[in-house]
């Protein structure tokens, strides 16, 4: 974000693919999104490590030369098959917009204080990304505890009935 709070013009022309099918390559997913504009960039995300380790992680991230060719993009792809999944297209700052807003409205703690801030290649900064990845933890470790909950409260209810 710039210091007014807009989000610059890189980041609006980043694509967030995701539920992408183990077998669709770089090359593959470049195909698919090359007739909506000029790709600059793609980022094809990979597992590091572990068992996965050289595996696509089922996301990547476009960015477009300009914003309308991304939005063109993210309206064509949104929801097509793609070797039988449905693609998830967005805008890449919607993902953090959606979460802070979603973040804001439940009043959590720092939420507030993080931003986007794209650099010149298009990502996140180091802050938001920690930011990000603080809010993610916080929102397993609910949705874990209230599952816990549900699954006691009902073999609480099931008990002594046969």
């Amino acid at each position: 974000m710039d210091r007014n709070g807009f989000i610059d013009e890189k980041c609006e022309s980043r694509l967030y693919i995701g539920n992408l099918d183990l077998r669709i390559t770089e090359a593959t997913l470049i195909k698919m999104f090359s007739p909506f504009g000029k790709i600059v960039a793609e980022d094809f995300l990979w597992h590091t490590r572990g068992p996965k380790r050289g595996e696509p992680r089922g996301f990547a991230f476009i960015q477009y030369s300009t914003k309308e060719e991304a939005k063109l993009a993210k309206e064509k792809m949104h929801g097509k098959l793609a070797c039988g999944r449905p693609l998830v297209v967005r805008l890449a700052s919607e993902k953090y917009l959606v979460e802070t807003a979603e973040k804001s409205s439940k009043g959590v703690g720092d939420s507030n204080k993080t931003s986007l801030s794209c650099s010149t290649s298009g990502q996140m900064s180091k802050s938001a990304k920690i930011a990000a990845i603080k809010n993610k933890l916080k929102a397993l470790e609910e949705d874990s505890s209230s599952s816990k909950k549900q699954k006691l409260a009902e073999s609480v209810s099931t008990c002594g009935k046969r």
